[in-house]
């Protein structure tokens, strides 16, 4: 289920309803492939998104949103498909995501703001923003991915990372404080 890297910067996908969703993740448990496809094609986008801003590295960032895609649908028996299927696979994707910059930072003995980023992912996202987001622990970057760039509510976050909403509204003020510091800087 490879996506060529020009084809998730460049596709648009229209969104489903959540009626249709529904019915595609009752045919993807029950083992349809074209289903399973369906729903790759209007989640892939943002998953991979998701990962690379919390990673700064595109090929992870396909890593980790294809293989938290294959962890979603083999665990579909679990989800509750009275819940949209979005925020779900999107809570896989920064927990990987996560996980990867934890072991990434080990590994090289480095901090996390040496994590080198390839590319922005969108026209809205200048050099400047990734720069300073480098300089955020995966936490916090993961809740102002969620929050300001996927804008998921800091109760679906909460819900998604599995802590308090308070935990979410202290990571999210103290990396929105920590990024106006380094963006004042920087100017």
């Amino acid at each position: 289920m490879l996506v060529e890297e020009t084809a998730v910067e460049t596709d648009t996908v229209t969104p489903i309803s959540r009626r249709h969703e529904r019915r595609l993740v009752r045919a993807a448990r029950e083992g349809s492939g074209a289903a399973v496809a369906e729903l790759y094609a209007a989640h892939w986008r943002r998953a991979h998104r998701a990962a690379y801003l919390v990673v700064h590295d595109r090929a992870a960032a396909e890593d980790i949103a294809q293989d938290a895609f294959l962890a979603a649908i083999d665990a579909l028996d679990r989800f509750d498909r009275r819940r949209p299927f979005a925020p779900w696979l999107h809570r896989i994707v920064v927990n990987r995501a996560i996980d990867w910059t934890r072991r990434e930072t080990l590994r090289r003995g480095v901090d996390d703001t040496e994590v080198a980023a390839i590319a922005p992912v969108g026209p809205e996202i200048g050099g400047e923003v990734m720069a300073a987001l480098r300089g955020l622990s995966p936490e916090q970057r993961a809740v102002v991915v969620l929050r300001h760039l996927l804008e998921y509510t800091p109760g679906e976050i909460a819900s998604m990372l599995g802590v308090p909403r308070g935990t979410v509204n202290s990571r999210l003020r103290r990396a929105l404080d920590r990024l106006r510091v380094v963006m004042a800087v920087e100017r």
